[in-house]
């Protein structure tokens, strides 16, 4: 963040002072909620949670480091301290505290005013350009894409993993400083006005929208709802901006008139102003293909696994160009690009032979698809048996079991050789039903209740050269089921 005193935060946020010898002590360093990682200048952010209060912690965190707290209640040490006023706290902060009395919320709302006014500042001073990624499905991976191809320009600054909601938003946000010249975001709703509001806290003047899925169905309620929440990112975007929009998907090219921005559109579509052309894949599920701008084309290929990662390329690729990149850069950046979020599209060969595609973080009806075609391209061409573990996906509402009996008729349809459903639910008996009906014989689909069954069945019946994918709603944690697999999980020996 950028450099501020005390009694500079205290006023941004609204807060008093308590126990503050010095209210012009500088906080030099960022904000950590986790007392383990403060640093010397860093600011601790005291969080009451379901198992803990951060507020325990504030002691030791000034111990270690820290200038002061930014905290609910006085708490011993210097602090800047926020009452609760949930009048004043927007609703998405309150779902996410799991305080009774607002305080988590107040100090989440706290926060996200310090990382607005920083991240403000930053833009004024220094020139910091926020890139914001939003989408149904993709977000992670393409955060991740375009981290690797801003990286030549200047220092970027990107979330761990998916650190996408009122808590890693404004986190993240907060770990620019002076020299960061690139600010990558992800971008993430649950209900109407939540992108708004992130977009809030960090102003981006670039905007990406990968797609409008079914991931959220059963919160938004329609597939229209989502493309009304995701199109907040692109109204948030000033005149100057830019709206990166996915060609191929008619809700997101539909955002084009709710924006003041000026608008590129990628895709395949012959009618996208950045455009992918001959896209084959590899035996390892990685695409090629030749990418094409304002009348000039470059071949790129990917090192990244699915074919569903050229519309994420695209867009990266979009953003790099805005920021001053030439095409050659960009080809050479996105063809060094690895999956750098755990458990995304991650995949291991064990020493046994066994290949491991571990996508497990989370899932949605557009994912599994994705990963399930990347499945079979990697294990068809070369004969290998095909494995796909795969459980709930969440969030989905009245259609959850139509989009279960969904997949797993495509399982079926692109002749996946075992299919293992883990679950006890209405949604996993559909899956597996699914499967059933579109043509699953014998023990091709079969139905598990619980992870170690499943671990217990694949270390029956795997074995070398057989493609493995695990893909759930992260809820369900089904990746126990690939790091047994990889031997990943508390230092076991792969098969």
């Amino acid at each position: 963040m950028i450099e501020m005193t005390l009694r500079e935060i205290a006023d941004v946020v609204g807060g008093e002072l308590h126990d503050v010898p010095d209210p012009q002590a500088l906080v030099t360093g960022s904000v950590e909620f986790d007392s383990r990682r403060i640093g010397s200048g860093d600011l601790f952010l005291a969080l009451p949670g379901a198992n803990s209060d951060g507020h325990d912690y504030a002691a030791a965190a000034v111990a270690a480091g820290a200038v002061a707290v930014l905290a609910a209640r006085p708490v011993g040490v210097p602090a800047i301290v926020v009452a609760p006023d949930l009048g004043s706290v927007p609703a998405s902060s309150v779902a996410l505290s799991a305080d009774g009395d607002g305080s988590g919320a107040a100090v989440l709302a706290a926060l996200a005013e310090l990382a607005r006014v920083s991240t403000e500042r930053l833009a004024e001073r220094t020139g910091l350009t926020v890139v914001g990624v939003t989408g149904s499905s993709g977000k992670t991976s393409t955060k991740d894409l375009l981290a690797a191809v801003l990286a030549p320009l200047g220092a970027v600054v990107a979330p761990p993993g998916s650190f996408n909601n009122e808590l890693g938003h404004p986190w993240t946000a907060l770990r620019a400083g002076p020299d960061t010249k690139f600010l990558a975001l992800e971008l993430s709703a649950r209900g109407r006005g939540h992108i708004a509001e992130l977009a809030r806290i960090a102003p981006p003047r670039i905007g990406v929208v990968l797609n409008v899925g079914t991931a959220h169905l059963g919160e938004f309620g329609s597939r229209e709802a989502i493309a009304q929440a995701k199109g907040e990112l692109v109204e948030a975007l000033p005149a100057e901006g830019l709206a990166v929009l996915n060609a191929d998907d008619p809700n997101v090219v539909a955002m084009a008139s709710r924006t003041k921005a000026r608008v590129v559109k990628v895709g395949l579509s012959g009618d996208a102003d950045i455009r992918a052309t001959d896209v084959i894949t590899d035996d390892q599920a990685r695409a090629r293909f030749t990418l094409h701008v304002a009348g000039e084309s470059i071949p790129i290929q990917l090192a990244v696994h699915g074919e569903h990662q050229v519309g994420n390329a695209l867009a990266a690729a979009a953003v790099a160009l805005e920021c001053g990149a030439d095409l050659a850069t960009v080809a050479e950046a996105l063809s060094g690009a690895t999956a750098a979020s755990v458990r995304r599209m991650d995949v291991t060969t064990t020493p046994a032979g066994v290949t491991v595609i571990n996508d497990s973080y989370n899932a949605n009806p557009d994912s599994v698809r994705a990963a399930l075609k990347a499945l079979v391209t990697l294990a068809k061409p070369a004969n290998r048996r095909s494995w796909a573990v795969l459980g709930e996906m969440g969030e989905l509402g009245d259609t959850s079991v139509i989009e279960h009996d969904a997949i797993g008729r495509l399982a079926v349809r692109l002749d996946v050789d075992r299919l293992i459903v883990i679950g006890t639910g209405r949604p996993s008996h559909g899956m597996h039903q699914g499967a059933v009906m579109e043509g699953s014989w014998g023990e091709e689909s079969i139905l598990v209740p619980d992870i170690d069954a499943a671990i217990a069945l694949l270390d029956d019946e795997i074995a070398a050269g057989d493609v493995v994918l695990v893909k759930a709603s992260k809820a369900v944690g089904l990746w126990a089921v690939a790091e047994h697999l990889t031997g990943a999980a508390e230092g076991k020996t792969a098969r």
